[in-house]
């Protein structure tokens, strides 16, 4: 388990009372920021403390890893300055009985502030633009013994648990966006049935849209699978953040196994320029290994054209879910 501090600002309500905590991928000038990329590195189990109005308000653990997401509806206008994706986290926040004004006990917290990137300043008050920070495990055993003693001993027990990790919750969110798009697809005039069928089928990497990337395509990158009735059509760029033209394109795919798909899909994994293998630094190793990816040292998988380097682009920027550091 690891610790982290999330100063929600605008958005404590939505976030807090949605169980989720999200932001943009980029800052307003289109520039990258280390506290947004850090929300990329969360595991199932880690602790998160939720800060806002100048005072801890609760803490939750993740329930997910993060991923990509459109930005929530309940923003409203919070958000208008925001790109429409960005990345999520869902988390089971619980309040704590009382707030815990941080500036009231700024000199005990202040001693285990990290040494850089820390959500707060030394006298207690929150660092404005640091929106999700990693905090050192003594700081939040600090921060828990303030505001809730029975946290605190839930904390030390869990550093304890080397290597384990809670169970990850289905992504009901990416469904319900998924869903949406395809209601929307199906209730198109301007597209023949036959377009609409195909784009419907794109989804679970079949009909058509497998055809196109059969034709560049003959196995799985990872396993080397060839038989077609065990391999999936696998966008690279996901169905759910691409253009209709995107989702039957055949430089937007590849040929996986199912298990391989999930972790490409879901940012364990992606491929570089070369071919090489490209693990993610949150990924389990052990079932990596069991899946079939070599992780010692990665594999390289071959060339890939020049319309699929356009898209594993997307893939590691958007998707691919990597270190802040």
């Amino acid at each position: 388990m690891r610790t982290w501090w999330v100063n929600h600002n605008q958005t404590f309500r939505q976030e807090f009372e949605g169980k989720y905590i999200w932001c943009p991928k980029r800052k307003a000038d289109g520039r990258l920021s280390h506290f947004y990329e850090s929300v990329r590195e969360v595991r199932p189990g880690d602790l998160i403390f939720s800060y806002a109005k100048s005072a801890v308000q609760g803490f939750g653990f993740a329930t997910t890893h993060c991923y990509s997401c459109p930005k929530p509806d309940e923003f409203g206008k919070l958000g208008d300055a925001w790109d429409e994706r960005g990345w999520r986290v869902d988390v089971n926040f619980r309040p704590f009985s009382e707030p815990l004004r941080t500036i009231d006990h700024a000199t005990a917290i202040a001693p285990h502030l990290p040494k850089r990137y820390s959500p707060i300043r030394e006298d207690g008050q929150g660092n404005q633009g640091a929106y999700f920070a990693k905090i050192p495990e003594n700081m939040a055993i600090v921060v828990a013994g303030l505001a809730d003693a029975f946290l605190a001993h839930v904390i030390r027990g869990e550093m304890a648990r080397e290597g384990t990790s809670d169970f990850e919750v289905q992504l009901v969110t990416i469904q319900e966006w998924e869903d949406l798009q395809q209601e929307r697809i199906i209730q198109r005039m301007d597209l023949s049935t036959t377009k609409r069928q195909a784009l419907v089928l794109a989804r679970r990497g079949q009909g058509r849209f497998k055809q196109n990337v059969a034709e560049w395509e003959r196995a799985c990158r990872i396993t080397g699978v060839t038989n077609p009735a065990h391999l999936i059509a696998s966008h690279i760029k996901p169905w759910r953040e691409s253009s209709d033209e995107e989702r039957l394109s055949a430089g937007n795919g590849l040929l996986l196994t199912p298990s391989i798909d999930h972790l490409f899909d879901r940012g364990f994994i992606t491929f570089d320029d070369d071919g090489d293998v490209v693990l993610s630094p949150v990924a389990d190793q052990d079932s990596l290994q069991r899946m079939g990816v070599e992780t010692d040292p990665p594999k390289n998988v071959g060339s890939f054209n020049s319309d699929q380097k356009y898209f594993l682009q997307y893939h590691s920027e958007e998707i691919f879910l990597k270190s802040a550091s």
